[in-house]
């Protein structure tokens, strides 16, 4: 899929057009759990799940509009950020989503998270590996578990989830377990929470 069809304004998919035949691929086919990364408290009125990849310029676009939705909220919004790196047109999304994950073993996935974002033109390793270090990561624990490739795994069983959500590229949003088919710029995803959630 050509992510272009994602940027803000022009959010129509494949997807999406299915909707209309079958609903299910409009729901979020594994609800939030324990295994997520959360901002957020979990008894929160709204549920905003994104999948998304950190080489994605349309996920960076999204990324300080998700920031200001969550100031807006404050408790009244959990976010969740699912891992989607569109591998075959991002090289450097899987080891980017890696390093989130690796960060993460050392609770500081959403710094990480953010550092990506903020530096989303240098991903490649060398760089992962300086931001590591600037976070106050332990760089030898990191390296040896991004050389292991030790959470490629969990980030394909995020990849299948999403797909298996309808999601096709990124960013993606969940609203309370509905697929946001519409536009993702600031005043509509925030128009949309606040009619679906509060």
């Amino acid at each position: 899929m050509n992510e272009i069809s994602n940027s803000p304004k022009n959010h129509k998919t494949i997807a999406e057009s299915a909707a209309g035949e079958n609903e299910e691929i409009g729901k979020l086919n594994l609800p939030v759990n324990d295994r997520d990364h959360v901002q957020g408290p979990k008894t929160a009125p709204v549920n905003l799940v994104e999948y998304g990849d950190y080489e994605c310029p349309y996920t960076g676009q999204a990324y300080p509009i998700v920031k200001e939705i969550q100031k807006r909220l404050g408790d009244k919004l959990l976010f969740v950020f699912r891992n989607f790196p569109l591998r075959k047109i991002h090289p450097h999304a899987q080891h980017a989503a890696e390093a989130a994950e690796a960060a993460a073993a050392q609770g500081k996935f959403w710094d990480m998270h953010d550092y990506l974002f903020e530096h989303q033109r240098a991903l490649d390793d060398n760089h992962l590996f300086k931001y590591a270090a600037t976070l106050g990561i332990d760089t030898d624990k990191f390296r040896k578990e991004m050389s292991g490739h030790i959470y490629a795994s969990q980030i394909d069983k995020s990849l299948g989830e999403g797909i298996a959500s309808g999601v096709e590229g990124t960013p993606t949003f969940f609203i309370n377990g509905a697929r946001h088919n519409g536009s993702w710029d600031l005043e509509t995803l925030l128009a949309t929470i606040e009619k679906k959630g509060l």
